[in-house]
């Protein structure tokens, strides 16, 4: 009895073995590339061909692909990717296999919704960008948080609070770059507030994110009523940034147009992800925080103060945050609406698991979060097949796959959620 149960065991452990990550993966990009070449390739029209212009317009230049035989052989080489995982050829090579295979299973998709008519990719990438804004800012302001060992639940409720900010002190105001300021403060008021309350008081970390969230949203909601509603014009009229062309780098083809002539808020969420990314890995200070957020009593015993470095970073995070709100009144829209950010901060926070609390992870996330928005508008304006109601899913089943098919195990910094009292 004991043999044969030890040679379970064994068995079992050994099994468990078998299923890495990579073969896992392997095994759901094998799935996604037959699916492909089967259903898409199949209901993609003979005879037609699907238009990729590097412009906004159907003018230009053009990468044309035949739609069917596109939408078939970029199933195969998903499932080729899958079956190079599960056998272990491409399991050093993840990331990119994982690149490699996302990319072949949506431009086989894209084959068939593309078929007989024209994708403008310039357009496309711009409004990729344009979605991924508050999502990417969002999650930096969760990163600052989380590195230093505070959860960020309270996402949403900052982006909010930012908004609503915004607009409020850019109408009273009459600049929208003073109401870029009264974004970052409404930002920071959930952030003292967390701050306080987790650091302080001890709260559940969790608990409160959340209970901070239906704050900034019963309050926004209340004093948008009472104040932005009777007194549109007075209250929440604030304009919005111009878009900003970068003399020279605007005039290159395809790239110049996405990235050199665009909002300011692409401008400050580029920059920040590159301080962020320099200050983390490459300084005195981004040293401090990182082992604040990994074991804060082996921090405070080399005279690094956790309590005061935990308080900073939830500030700034969410003055980072409240800038993000800010985008969708001074940014875009030109005024606030209830509840208009839209489960937003929810996302940022799946981009920061995405990308492994990384800013340049982040940002990767963000990035396709934003896609799956633009990509959702796209297929609406083309008449696709696709029910809306289907459509408007997108961003949010791209973000359960990315936090649960694609990532693997991910390992937030070891002190995350847990409130610290020096001995």
């Amino acid at each position: 009895m004991t043999t044969l149960h030890l040679d379970e065991v064994a068995e079992s452990t050994t099994a468990r073995g078998f299923w890495t990550r990579s073969r896992k993966a392997g095994a759901m990009y094998l799935l996604l590339g037959a699916f492909a070449a089967l259903v898409f390739g199949a209901l993609a029209p003979g005879g037609e061909v699907a238009r990729f212009t590097l412009s906004e317009n159907s003018e230009g230049l053009a990468v044309e692909v035949p739609a069917k035989l596109g939408a078939v052989l970029l199933g195969v080489l998903c499932a080729a990717v899958g079956v190079a995982l599960l056998t272990r050829l491409a399991a050093h090579h993840f990331g990119w296999a994982t690149a490699v295979a996302i990319g072949a299973f949506l431009l086989s998709f894209l084959c068939w919704q593309v078929a007989g008519d024209f994708m403008p990719l310039v357009r496309t990438a711009s409004g990729t960008l344009f979605f991924a804004l508050p999502i990417v800012l969002g999650s930096l302001g969760g990163l600052f948080c989380e590195r230093a060992g505070v959860i960020n639940i309270a996402i949403e409720g900052q982006l909010l609070m930012g908004a609503f900010g915004g607009a409020l002190i850019g109408s009273v105001a009459g600049s929208v770059w003073l109401g870029l300021v009264g974004a970052a403060f409404g930002g920071l008021l959930i952030g003292a507030l967390l701050a306080v309350f987790a650091i302080r008081y001890l709260v559940d970390q969790i608990v409160l994110g959340v209970v901070l969230y239906v704050l900034a949203l019963g309050l926004t909601g209340y004093l948008y009523e009472r104040v932005m509603q009777t007194e549109q014009a007075t209250f929440n009229n604030p304009g919005t940034f111009r878009e900003f062309a970068i003399p020279y780098l605007s005039d290159i083809p395809v790239i110049g147009p996405v990235l050199f002539e665009a909002n300011v808020f692409l401008y400050i969420a580029l920059a920040l992800v590159t301080v962020v990314y320099f200050a983390l890995f490459h300084t005195r200070w981004g040293l401090r925080v990182r082992a604040v957020g990994e074991h804060p009593a082996a921090a405070d015993t080399v005279g690094i103060r956790v309590q005061w470095v935990r308080y900073r970073n939830v500030m700034y995070g969410g003055m980072i945050a409240g800038i993000g709100g800010a985008f969708f009144t001074i940014g875009s829209t030109g005024g606030f609406v209830k509840g208009m950010t839209n489960g937003q901060g929810f996302i940022a926070l799946a981009a920061l698991i995405f990308g492994r609390w990384s800013p340049t992870g982040a940002l990767a996330a963000a990035v396709l979060f934003g896609f799956a928005n633009q990509l959702q508008d796209y297929l609406r304006l083309i008449d696709s097949p696709i029910d809306s109601q289907f459509l408007a899913m997108l961003p949010y089943i791209a973000t359960i796959f990315a936090v649960a098919g694609l990532v693997g195990k991910v390992r937030p910094p070891a002190a995350n959620g847990q409130p610290y009292v020096k001995g």
